[in-house]
């Protein structure tokens, strides 16, 4: 049997499995990039739970021309300006989404700088791509992706109804707006607004209380502790909810380390040990915890 180099579009469209799951990895990795970019707004647009649509338009940086071909390459990215892995600031690093996501979709990035006179638009379509065309658009960044998993139609298969798909996008754009509520959030299913998160504008503690109200619920203000403890280098803030206020299960328990949503069994399990004595074992409290650390930790 003779080995030899896979094509660069069947690499992509492999590579795209690792990064593009469903629909919700695309909208992750795309509001990512434009919080990474600078945005105060960032507007999401889906339809049919992100098989048929998914449009993100941010009021970032923005790209040159040059730029937007470059970020469609394989491990290209802004986000280690020094080269080093361990040194992760940003939400996105890979240089994997924009190639992985256009090679299995038709892909198209319109993009203008501040200084720029023009936008310039880029098409990308199974992984094949078309040279920059000027075009009409504000300073910032519209990623369109349409007819997703169209050139691995076997991937198809494993999404859910458009409402479970819709319901995975919501709670991405739910826990990265709590994460950044300065930012401005709208999340469209079709017609239909799901989500609108205007920008917080107090400091960052009361901004994170507004936030989280909109998104948990007001009931949530009215019955959480504020927490704001520092030790060894690590800070740990944001709210715990009164033990009065609890849940019959854990989907209201939000941990964030260094910005990023996360889900790990060790903080949940401190979370659990902290309330234990407080809270019946079948009762679950309600907390949005965020972590900061030296990124080497």
């Amino acid at each position: 049997m003779t080995i030899r180099r896979l094509p660069e579009n069947l690499v992509n469209q492999i590579a795209a499995g690792e990064v593009v799951e469903r629909p919700a990895a695309v909208v992750k990795e795309l509001v990512e990039n434009a919080i990474d970019a600078g945005a105060s707004q960032v507007d999401i647009t889906v339809a049919e739970g992100g098989r048929s649509a998914i449009v993100i338009t941010d009021d970032g940086c923005g790209m040159r021309p040059d730029e937007i071909t470059l970020a469609i390459e394989r491990h290209a990215t802004s986000k280690l300006p020094d080269g080093d892995l361990v040194e992760i600031r940003q939400l996105g690093f890979r240089g994997e989404a924009l190639p992985s996501i256009g090679a299995v979709s038709r892909l198209s990035i319109t993009s203008r700088t501040p200084d720029a006179p023009e936008a310039w638009r880029l098409n990308m379509a199974g992984g094949q791509v078309a040279a920059p065309v000027p075009a009409a658009h504000p300073p910032g960044t519209r990623v369109e992706v349409r007819d997703l998993f169209y050139a691995t139609p076997a991937r198809l298969k494993f999404l859910k109804t458009a409402r479970t798909e819709m319901s995975r996008v919501s709670e991405v754009i739910k826990r990265l707006a709590m994460a950044h509520p300065h930012i401005a959030f709208t999340l469209l299913d079709g017609d239909r607004r799901r989500l609108d998160l205007p920008p917080e504008k107090n400091d960052l503690f009361s901004a994170r209380l507004a936030r989280l109200a909109a998104v948990i619920g007001r009931d949530f203000g009215d019955n959480a502790l504020t927490i704001n403890a520092e030790r060894d280098g690590l800070q740990l803030s944001g709210y715990a909810g009164l033990p009065t206020f609890n849940r019959g299960n854990s989907a209201m328990q939000f941990f964030f380390v260094n910005g990023r949503p996360v889900n790990d069994r060790m903080l949940f399990g401190a979370l659990r040990a902290a309330y234990r004595d407080f809270l019946a074992s079948d009762r679950y409290p309600v907390v949005a915890l965020f972590l900061t650390m030296p990124p080497p930790m």
